[in-house]
């Protein structure tokens, strides 16, 4: 079975950091693009960031910019060495979402996600003011 297990949420004050990780499991996912992406109560799931397989190119969310940052580690064919993570800094009230990971079989970085294959459960993250 695939599984991309997400960590590092957690209930933080406004301007503080968070950094998420995702770890896939049950396939090599080092030529998949991953993405990050947020939903928050009584909204739609939103793009936050993404990035391609070769990590040559990001996109993020206009409101996340500057703020956030994508990376995975160096691509590897067991996976050790694919997570992927998502550094929060200066944190907002209204970055509070659940979180989700999920990988895209097109190498390309992607904003849309129907373009994803897999997804995670989530992680909570809460910014309170």
């Amino acid at each position: 079975q695939v599984h991309l297990v997400e960590s590092g949420g957690g209930l933080v004050q406004a301007g503080d950091s968070l950094r998420l990780s995702c770890v896939p499991s049950g396939r090599t996912f080092g030529n998949y693009s991953m993405g990050w992406f947020r939903q928050a109560p009584g909204e739609e799931r939103e793009f936050v960031a993404s990035i391609s397989w070769s990590g040559g190119t990001i996109y993020y969310a206009d409101s996340v910019k500057g703020r956030f940052t994508i990376s995975r580690d160096t691509i590897s064919r067991d996976n050790t060495k694919n997570t992927v993570y998502l550094q929060m800094n200066s944190l907002e009230v209204e970055d509070t979402a659940v979180y989700y990971c999920a990988a895209s079989s097109d190498y390309s970085a992607s904003y849309y996600t129907w373009k994803y294959d897999y997804w995670g459960q989530g992680t909570q993250v809460t910014v309170s003011s």
